[in-house]
């Protein structure tokens, strides 16, 4: 087995855990926000295994995007879908995603209260959220126009 594939699959796999725990850390500041809840140290736990896997997630993309036989830098890059799609827009949309939740973790330690500690994750790791099941759905879904 190649690094290559070692590093896909594991990029593949440990998508679940920051999932997971992405997801987990919305729900609970979405609770704590609305059912006006203190902040506690199992929130700052779950909101911080967040951040890092993340962050964790990142550091395999950014191997696995450099052993890429995908990753193509040519004239012909940003015209073929698949091509474009690895070697730009997963990588940027993804980042984006990393950097809304690494921002709103640092907001929401700044932050004094507990409601907005919630609100503050809950914020910014919904939008990130989104911006990852946006990354992933772009890889899948048919381009308009295309054959």
């Amino acid at each position: 087995m190649s690094a290559y594939n070692i590093f896909k699959e594991l990029h593949s796999g440990f998508r679940y855990v920051v999932f997971v725990l992405v997801l987990l850390a919305i729900i609970q500041s979405l609770l704590g926000w609305f059912g006006k809840k203190p902040y506690t140290e199992g929130n700052r736990k779950i909101n911080l295994f967040a951040l890092i896997s993340a962050h964790t997630q990142l550091i395999i993309g950014l191997v696995l995007y450099f052993l890429s036989p995908n990753v193509v830098f040519n004239s012909g890059t940003m015209k073929h879908e698949a091509t474009r799609y690895f070697t730009v827009e997963h990588w940027v949309m993804m980042l984006i995603a990393i950097a809304l939740i690494t921002v709103g973790h640092i907001k929401a330690k700044k932050e004094e209260t507990s409601e907005g500690k919630h609100k503050t994750i809950a914020i910014f790791y919904v939008i990130a959220f989104l911006v990852i099941i946006g990354a992933i759905m772009a890889g899948h879904l048919p381009v308009l126009g295309s054959k």
